[in-house]
């Protein structure tokens, strides 16, 4: 069975946030160029945003009929970036927003809080079935400050629903000689050989990473599918 391979998405950090604002505006019609630089000024007007309601806020609902669904999700980023909203505002924000909200916040996370305060959203999305929040939820800030039970619990879940083992960051460094992890894995594959149910390909790469020694040497740590083209 041949795993997917799709590429992993990377949230701006605030260095490249604006040669990723540049690639976006050239992908957007000019009303949606404009609603976006718009939108951008506002979240980063601090005047703007001591309202109990910050217009940016309702511009985050904005961004998939203003900017089309294969742009929205890099616009909600950016905003969140240009907002620079706490931890309690990313947890509000969280809770009250849809998935693809909540998919910005987790994305948004790695730059806009420094330590673990946002531990309990990445554990949040990491109890649901949606793909694209598990998915985002294993980013740089899980592999930052996650720790390592529920750490080899997200790599278990993302191999039981499907997500690609790509979007688990820093994968390698944290699965090398983790028996634990191994021991998970070995069980898992073992299960699902007994219930007569396929055993994920990526299972075999995760538990090659679990040996002792140097890592495989991979283009991007994140993403070990990755081939040269």
């Amino acid at each position: 069975m041949t795993s997917s391979h799709m590429a992993p998405e990377s949230a701006p950090s605030d260095a490249s946030s604006s040669s990723v604002l540049d690639d976006l505006r050239a992908h957007l019609a000019p009303p949606a160029r404009d609603w976006l630089d718009h939108a951008l000024g506002e979240a980063a007007d601090p005047a703007a945003s001591r309202s109990s309601l910050p217009a940016w806020e309702l511009r985050l609902a904005e961004a998939g009929r203003r900017c089309g669904p294969a742009h929205a999700d890099t616009a909600r980023v950016l905003l969140l970036h240009a907002a620079h909203p706490t931890p309690a505002d990313l947890a509000r924000l969280y809770h009250q927003g849809t998935a693809d909200e909540r998919r910005a916040v987790l994305r948004a996370l790695p730059d806009l809080v420094p330590g673990p305060d946002a531990l309990p959203l990445i554990e949040d999305a990491l109890r649901t079935n949606d793909t694209r929040l598990l998915a985002a939820a294993v980013g740089p800030y899980a592999a930052r400050h996650l720790d390592p039970h529920l750490w080899r619990h997200a790599v278990l879940k993302c191999l039981f629903t499907g997500v690609p083992v790509a979007h688990v960051d820093q994968l390698a460094a944290r699965a090398r000689g983790d028996g634990e992890l191994a021991r998970m894995l070995t069980d898992f594959a073992a299960e699902r050989t007994a219930a007569g149910r396929p055993v994920p390909s990526d299972l075999d790469l995760v538990l090659s990473l679990t040996e002792p020694g140097p890592p495989p040497h991979t283009t991007d740590d994140r993403d070990p599918h990755r081939k040269e083209s």
